[in-house]
């Protein structure tokens, strides 16, 4: 019930927004037949209409994970076209509103400039609104139909000064964020595990976030990613979403637990070592590092189960520390103040948003106004943090820009 007042709230804001837009829709087309304004005004709300009632059964009905999908990226495509109206809507409210208060009444003149104006300001500004409500929508309908499963493999020469040499040019890859409940085309998610196995990687990091809310949300692509293997074997950690948290309620449920168990059961079975706020040793021709990997641990809302004193335990000899955790914002909040033996942290969580620009000596997204490390290679003094922009997506169910990534790591002494 926690959510119920918030969506109505949003309902109701929602549906205000709609009505200030079809009022002035309505206004610009007056010219209209009668029967062709009754055609468009029953689409237009039986259209919201029905998009406010499949958010409702998307939160509160076991859909098919594809309905849901398809009622989320209507309402997120709608909700942005009609954001990007809304500028020009308003701008011209405040034009007209001003005439009314301050021009000098010429009924006649203005009768004349009516009829003989092309076409009117309002017109102008109501038309240019809905030119820019067609930029969101094309290039968000892109990032469905182009983006969504359009695996890039980004290469990284990764510098760990007091590398062994038994592990100078050896390779590593890293996928994160599978959130393998927002998928609906298996052949493009096999196509994207082919391309990771043919880079060929010695040793495999999958650092969170393997579905949405719920473990059983992996059961029909358990069998493509339990094809992911390598010689050296295939490391993971848990995500903030992995938890049944977001399902749950933070608190302590027997259904959460066993959520909870069927998770570290899913990563057996796909046979990836699992690691929960502890190490391992990863030796090449007698020389070793370590793998450490902890549960999630997040800055703000997001939950702190990791702990670092577990996980660094009988480590103190490795020459090389690498630490799987899934939120970045851990490396600034805890790794850098009071863990200087790690050496790299890999991470996922933030997806670039889903949406920016991503070049080669250049990013932007906006989710850098939130997280200071967001994507790419980050180094303060002797410690490093990647952060991958992920495999899958959460919500808007496609990519603009920031594309799901591969990553493929060269290690290298200094």
């Amino acid at each position: 019930m926690g959510r119920l007042p918030f969506i109505i709230a949003a309902c109701i804001l929602i549906t205000a927004f709609d009505i200030y837009c079809f009022n002035a829709l309505m206004a610009v087309f007056k010219n209209w037949k009668p029967r062709t304004k009754k055609i468009f005004g029953i689409l237009y709300w039986t259209y919201s209409f029905l998009l406010i009632v499949g958010v409702f059964a998307g939160i509160y009905l076991n859909l098919f994970l594809t309905l849901r999908a398809i009622i989320l990226v209507a309402f997120f495509l709608t909700v942005a076209c009609k954001m990007a109206m809304l500028p020009f809507l308003v701008i011209d409210d405040i034009r007209r509103l001003f005439i009314k208060i301050f021009r000098k009444k010429e009924p006649v003149k203005a009768q004349q400039i009516t009829e003989t104006e092309p076409i009117s300001r309002s017109e102008f500004l109501v038309k240019a609104g809905l030119v820019a409500a067609a930029v969101p929508l094309t290039s968000l309908s892109w990032g469905i139909i182009s983006g969504a499963y359009d695996y890039q493999v980004r290469r990284v020469n990764l510098i760990l000064p007091n590398l062994p040499k038994a592990f100078d040019g050896i390779t590593m890859g890293q996928i994160s964020d599978i959130h393998s409940g927002s998928f609906y085309n298996k052949t493009a998610v096999k196509g994207g595990v082919e391309m990771l196995l043919g880079e060929k990687p010695d040793f495999i990091f999958f650092t969170g976030d393997l579905v949405n809310n719920l473990t059983n949300e992996v059961k029909d692509y358990q069998d493509i990613f339990a094809k992911v293997k390598a010689p050296l074997g295939v490391y993971s950690s848990l995500g903030n979403h992995d938890y049944g948290d977001y399902y749950f309620g933070k608190e302590s449920s027997p259904a959460k637990v066993k959520n909870l168990k069927d998770m570290v059961d899913v990563h057996k079975i796909m046979g990836y070592d699992l690691l929960m706020n502890e190490n391992r040793r990863l030796k090449v021709d007698g020389e070793e590092i370590g793998i450490l990997g902890i549960e999630n641990w997040g800055m703000g809302r997001f939950p702190k189960y990791g702990k670092m004193e577990l996980a660094v335990k009988d480590t103190d000899d490795l020459p090389v520390k690498l630490l799987l955790s899934h939120d970045p914002s851990h490396w600034r909040g805890e790794v850098l103040q009071k863990y200087p033996q790690i050496d790299a942290m890999f991470s996922g969580h933030t997806h670039g948003m889903q949406f920016g620009v991503r070049l080669k000596e250049y990013q932007w997204s906006p989710v850098q106004y939130i997280y200071k490390e967001w994507a790419g290679l980050y180094q303060e003094q002797k410690q490093q943090l990647y952060v991958n922009v992920g495999y899958g997506f959460l919500g808007y169910p496609g990519r603009v820009g920031i594309l799901p990534e591969i990553t493929i790591f060269t290690l290298k002494r200094a």
